[in-house]
């Protein structure tokens, strides 16, 4: 029971990141299952059959809000169900001693990915408005769908900084059409796992767990979207993500270290991350300064602003 009330816990947790930021469901919760000593297959299986419904809730709740641009739903969401399928029966027939180092440098690859572009690079904005091309937008949902089955978690880390360093669709709408288009991608997964392991390994009611948590939160997220800034959730978010994966690599046969030197290990992870997030916090205030001043400059020279 206490195992059950824990992940409908970090299924709300995952779900408001990633209703708010557009990623991070899977990994965080993947992640998860994997400390726990689960199977890597079973892990992604599991996280996907509750994505099912968590992506569903959310989908509606963004559209609700007005957050989904459905003809980016339907360009990349029909090519990340083929390659979220084909990536779950590729994960369905590894060994687990392979798949499990697999996965975690997988999602400690996706961890930084996500960490170092939101620290760093922030949001474009100035192609606001331009059309997404499909032949953007097909080859980017076949690796993040792949990868989301692969790792257990991949199609908001990798669609949602490549949609928005294009800066043509407002972060809102990047998200929420991450999220709904994500429904496409649960459901093929789900079948190729089952395709590939059948109930295996598989706990139904850790799913019912994740799923309940999930859908508690989709509403919430949805609307908090308009209000938290993603730049720093993205580096708060991607330190979480390196930091659990980092403990996983250190354990297996891989990596092996233990120990001072484990600790020292885990001492830096935490520092870059701490000094990820403040830089974040900063650059963010220091954006909305620099606006507000463009605003009033604005105004200022607005004749219909004088007198």
């Amino acid at each position: 029971m206490h195992t059950l009330v824990l992940l409908a816990l970090v299924g709300l947790g995952a779900q408001l990141v990633d209703g708010s930021l557009g990623m991070a469901y899977g990994v965080t919760s993947t992640t998860l299952l994997l400390m726990i000593g689960t199977n890597p297959a079973a892990a992604s299986a599991t996280v996907h059959l509750a994505e099912i419904g968590t992506t569903l809730a959310s989908g509606a709740s963004h559209w609700r809000f007005g957050n989904v641009d459905w003809r980016v739903v339907a360009r990349i969401g029909v090519p990340g169900a083929v390659g979220a399928f084909a990536g779950a029966t590729f994960l369905s027939w590894l060994s687990t001693e392979i798949a499990g180092p697999l996965m975690s440098v997988l999602l400690l690859g996706l961890g930084l990915y996500v960490l170092f572009r939101f620290t760093f690079r922030g949001l474009r904005t100035d192609r606001l408005g331009q059309p997404l091309r499909r032949r953007f937008l097909t080859p980017l949902g076949l690796v993040a769908g792949f990868m989301d089955a692969t790792g257990g978690g991949g199609w908001g880390p990798v669609g949602t900084p490549a949609i928005l360093a294009s800066g043509r669709l407002e972060p809102r709408k990047v998200i929420g059409s991450i999220d709904t288009s994500e429904f496409f991608v649960a459901v093929a997964a789900s079948l190729g796992f089952l395709v590939g392991l059948g109930t295996s390994g598989i706990d139904a009611s850790w799913a019912v767990a994740l799923l309940i948590g999930g859908l508690i939160a989709a509403p919430i997220a949805a609307w908090i979207v308009r209000w938290v800034p993603p730049r720093v959730l993205g580096s708060a978010v991607g330190g979480v993500i390196v930091l659990t994966n980092t403990r996983t690599l250190l354990g297996t046969d891989l990596v092996s270290v233990s120990g001072g030197a484990a600790t020292a290990v885990y001492a830096v992870v935490v520092a870059v991350w701490a000094g990820a997030v403040i830089y974040s916090v900063r650059a963010h205030r220091a954006e909305r300064t620099a606006q507000a001043s463009r605003t009033g400059d604005e105004e200022v020279r607005d004749p219909a602003s004088i007198g």
